[in-house]
């Protein structure tokens, strides 16, 4: 059938039957459909939504425009995570060696940042020498050794998708629900997983700032998902502040060995970080339920083998074989440190976390075109949360900037995002609610 009339059936609400929506990506890979045929494609499905049939269809297509990895030869199961994104979600970092000290293997693979939010892909660059895109020969090898891998998408992994999305970004259609599922999943359905989790997050500092949307979306990952063939569930965890008290590239990874080693733990930051744990392990079949997963989590963090595998992970895909016991020696970090005084006694009553994303990218640790490369080094620490008491003076932030003039600008940013009252707030929730298979 012409791409044309796959269009117009879409346009008219007329539902997709898969062989159609196959042929359809098969020629977004190949070049047959042209640039404005996908735009148009993405505006009909944006309008007019698309069934639960049809995004299944759509993500097995996408998934099957590339390579599809396969690790039946592992000795264990296969388990990831995926976020929406965030500021301060350093989570995956904590995660993927938790889960892998366990008994699961994790080749997790990672996105840059988007928009205000902060990359998995962009954190672990900022560690000397770490292969961050490595041949699919040094994936696997990682992952058989250490049990995980934080890695970026390979150039053939749901090719479909890259194209899909580029469009999408500049043509007013990322927003739907549908293309965003199948964006996410084609991608780890791709990576030859058995079981996955998802973080959707909701707040201030999120892409879906509704609760409501949250929801959605997670329901539409979770039932594509399973759909599909792959076992799934979701937890939609609050953004209505950075999740860790540190947001940048360098400074989150510092944040993470200091999570893994005891050093310090942000409460929310461990919150989130275990209950996914707990999630993964009984997903993966290595826990019988999800409590017992959390104890599971909790041993292997604590007894410090969470770290080692951290460790061993970075030295395998390229990095210090000591950078766990030197973090700080190996981290960039920028010469200008500001604290963001606070104007007042009080407490932190309310933080506009989007904004706290945006000074980021405003240091250089961000980007605000494709093509732009990151400042790893630059970046905001000690964020205090909500809830915090502050006297006047006091740092609500430290900013690590290259200059005098960015770090005034981003301490700007950040004390208009700091609201500062007369009385304690209640406490809001780290997990919102969970998204099962079946409702």
């Amino acid at each position: 059938m012409l791409p044309q009339e796959i269009i117009r059936k879409k346009r008219d609400r007329r539902p997709l039957d898969a062989g159609e929506i196959a042929e359809f990506v098969k020629g977004v890979v190949s070049g047959a459909v042209s640039e404005g045929q996908v735009a148009a494609m993405a505006m009909a499905v944006l309008l007019n939504g698309m069934s639960r049939d049809e995004a299944v269809a759509l993500t097995l297509a996408m998934r099957d425009s590339g390579d599809v990895l396969d690790w039946s030869d592992l000795p264990g199961p296969v388990t990831d995570k995926h976020s929406t994104g965030g500021v301060g979600d350093n989570v995956s970092l904590m995660l993927a060696p938790i889960v892998a000290a366990c008994g699961a293997y994790v080749p997790m693979i990672s996105g840059r940042g988007l928009g205000h939010t902060g990359g998995t892909l962009d954190k672990m660059d900022s560690i000397p020498g770490y292969v961050s895109q490595p041949d699919n020969a040094l994936f696997r090898k990682a992952v058989l050794e250490t049990g995980c891998a934080i890695i970026g998408q390979t150039a053939n992994l749901a090719p479909a998708d890259k194209r899909i999305y580029s469009i999408r970004d500049v043509t007013g259609t990322v927003e739907s629900v549908p293309l965003i599922t199948a964006s996410i999943l084609s991608k780890k359905l791709a990576a030859g997983l058995q079981s996955l989790v998802l973080d959707v997050k909701v707040g201030n500092g999120a892409f879906m700032a509704k609760s409501r949307d949250a929801t959605e979306l997670a329901t539409s990952l979770v039932e594509v998902a399973n759909g599909a063939g792959l076992k799934t569930s979701a937890l939609i965890t609050g953004m209505n502040e950075p999740l860790a008290s540190a947001a940048g590239n360098a400074v989150e990874v510092a944040n993470a060995v200091d999570f893994l080693t005891g050093r310090w733990r942000d409460p929310r930051l461990l919150e989130v970080t275990l209950s996914l744990a707990a999630e993964m392990l009984h997903a993966a079949g290595i826990a019988a339920s999800n409590q017992q997963g959390l104890q599971r989590a909790n041993e292997a963090l604590d007894s410090g083998k969470a770290a080692e595998v951290f460790g061993r992970m970075v030295a395998a895909l390229g990095g210090p074989r000591d950078f766990v016991e030197k973090a700080d020696a190996y981290l960039p970090r920028a010469a200008v440190e500001l604290p963001v005084p606070s104007p007042t006694d009080g407490f932190v009553t309310a933080i506009e976390t989007r904004d706290v994303g945006v000074a980021v990218v405003a240091l250089g640790g961000g980007r605000t075109r494709p093509q732009d490369s990151v400042d790893h080094a630059v970046g905001i620490t000690r964020l205090l949360p909500v809830g915090h008491e502050v006297k006047r003076g006091e740092p609500l932030a430290l900013i690590y900037a290259r200059g005098e003039v960015d770090a005034q600008a981003a301490a700007a940013k950040v004390l208009a995002a700091y609201q500062v009252g007369g009385r304690r707030p209640s406490r809001q929730k780290a997990i919102i609610r969970r998204i099962s298979p079946h409702g």
